[in-house]
């Protein structure tokens, strides 16, 4: 199958079904158990997903075929002026994995950055998302000091020039 990627609004429905699913994933992989609906909803109440549209980020989905299989987003932070912003919600649907799309939404993320003048993109991850570190680094993305302390979750941090 071959893989596709555009912007689209975060509150799309196959949008909010893979942010849904990646809050699902990363939730329960930190809670070494199955989130439960509730967590889930709560988690995404108050993500900051508004930020993932034009000025302040952008959207992107993936689908392999007509399937949406992965997302990821870029958020321009107050460094924004000074050439930084952040890759964020990056997910590819398990059954798709190692099919090429992780890269793809990457790319797109880096050229909507680029457009918006970035020249760094940096982003948090946690241990256990071996997967997610894996195409981080495959990609050109290195392991920085933290650069920010806002999220309890976040455990490594990787960055790129553009």
């Amino acid at each position: 199958m071959t893989w596709t990627v555009a912007t689209e609004r975060f509150d799309s429905p196959d949008a909010s079904a893979l942010r849904r699913d990646y809050y699902d994933e990363v939730a329960s992989r930190y809670w070494q158990r199955p989130a439960t609906a509730e967590e889930i909803a709560e988690g995404l109440a108050d993500d900051g997903a508004d930020l993932l549209v034009p000025p302040t980020g952008q959207f992107v989905v993936g689908r392999c075929g007509s399937e949406a299989a992965g997302c990821a987003g870029l958020v321009l932070t107050e460094e924004a002026e000074a050439g930084t912003a952040e890759l964020t919600r990056v997910y590819v649907r398990p059954a798709f994995r190692g099919t090429g799309g992780g890269g793809l939404l990457l790319a797109a993320v880096e050229e909507a950055a680029r457009e918006y003048g970035v020249r760094l993109l940096r982003l948090d991850t946690r241990h256990d998302l071996v997967e997610a570190r894996g195409l981080y680094a495959k990609h050109g993305y290195r392991e920085v000091p933290a650069f920010h302390r806002r999220d309890p979750y976040a455990e490594r941090w990787f960055a790129k020039e553009l």
